[in-house]
């Protein structure tokens, strides 16, 4: 499956337009990582936890994105966006979109 945040595959043409695809996973924040982003909070730096915890988020809106896209009969999702919403404190949603289409 190609990806792509452009509007077009560049060197392919689209032929088939299958429209709006997404992926989406809400994720908490697990105790033990508060406890360490507090500390981090006194000393500073980057919080560890947290940039795994969203990368993990990401990969898994994406991969969700995808089985969607690929039912659709998709080779390629084009114009990929991210999105994050706060759910309720401490919980987030990560949404992945795109378009779905076929490229030769």
């Amino acid at each position: 499956m190609i990806l792509t945040n452009l509007e077009q595959v560049p060197g392919r043409t689209i032929v088939e337009h299958y429209g709006l695809v997404q992926g989406s996973t809400i994720r908490a924040k697990h105790v033990g990582r508060d406890i360490m982003a507090g500390l981090k909070n006194i000393v500073g730096g980057e919080l560890k936890g947290y940039t795994e915890l969203l990368s993990e988020s990401r990969d898994e809106a994406i991969r969700r994105m995808v089985e969607q896209a690929t039912a659709a009969g998709a080779n390629a999702v084009v114009n990929v966006r991210f999105s994050t919403a706060s759910i309720t404190q401490g919980a987030a949603e990560i949404l992945a979109y795109g378009t779905a289409v076929k490229v030769q």
